[in-house]
């Protein structure tokens, strides 16, 4: 399982503009935390110096116990799924999942009974594994891209707004898919959004962090349970604390 602890953590872009200053936080083993914050605030910076993409300019950042950089050297099992899908268009479903599988040189008839799994995992039919990307609708697409991102079986998956281009339908529905499958795999999870009832429904934490450069200025424990049914949302409580994080997002904007 992976923890991830930053102490003063700070990155600095070309010209000494700081992207991130002063993060400290710590994420837990199996614990989903979503950030939430102004668009600017580096948000996506953050979930970059996770997956070891790039490096901080100050500050100390261990995923299970070691630099992101050594993690990559060691290949622990990290997924990172964007906002986009990312779907290559000439891959097939079957083959756009296959992909990391060929990265790490899993054996041929290992890689389809992964595939399988990865593809009941997520509800896909036998029937959709040919087609490819541009007979998806957005919602598959999606659904794709988080099938990929799990059949390596990770134990870190980093989420960069993945439901931000859907319905607020669909939203609903892959919102509900992805706490079911976290309840079933109990990843480290790392969710960036806009959507502040979105990062209350799925999390047992929110960090909300302050406009560039970017802080932590707030952590919110979610009390719910860890399986959240679809009538949460309707639950005073649940209403409660999306107002209250709302607040805090527009005291620190102000």
């Amino acid at each position: 399982m992976i923890d991830i602890v930053a102490e003063d953590l700070a990155v600095d872009f070309r010209g000494g503009h700081a992207a991130v200053e002063d993060l400290r936080f710590r994420i837990a083993a199996g614990e989903f935390v979503s950030i939430v914050g102004p668009s600017g605030c580096g948000k996506s910076t953050l979930l970059r110096l996770i997956a070891g993409l790039i490096a901080p300019t100050r500050g100390r950042l261990t995923v299970a116990g070691r630099s992101p950089a050594e993690n990559r050297k060691k290949a622990h099992r990290l997924s990172f799924v964007f906002q986009e899908p990312n779907l290559l268009p000439w891959r097939t479903v079957a083959d756009n999942i296959r992909l990391p599988l060929e990265l790490q040189g899993v054996p041929a008839d290992r890689q389809r009974a992964l595939i399988a799994e990865s593809l009941r995992l997520i509800g896909l039919q036998p029937s959709d594994v040919s087609k490819r990307p541009a007979m998806l609708s957005g919602g598959m697409k999606m659904r794709v891209s988080l099938a990929r991102a799990l059949v390596t079986s990770p134990n870190l998956i980093l989420l960069d707004e993945p439901f931000a281009a859907l319905d607020d339908l669909m939203r609903t529905q892959l919102n509900e898919e992805l706490n079911r499958l976290w309840n079933q795999q109990q990843w480290t999870s790392v969710f960036v959004t806009h959507n502040v009832a979105e990062a209350v429904y799925l999390s047992q934490r929110v960090l909300v962090m302050s406009p560039s450069p970017g802080r932590i200025i707030a952590e919110i424990d979610i009390p719910f349970g860890l399986t959240r049914p679809s009538d949460l949302r309707s639950d005073a409580r649940f209403a409660r604390l999306c107002g209250e994080v709302s607040q805090i997002l527009r005291a620190g904007v102000c």
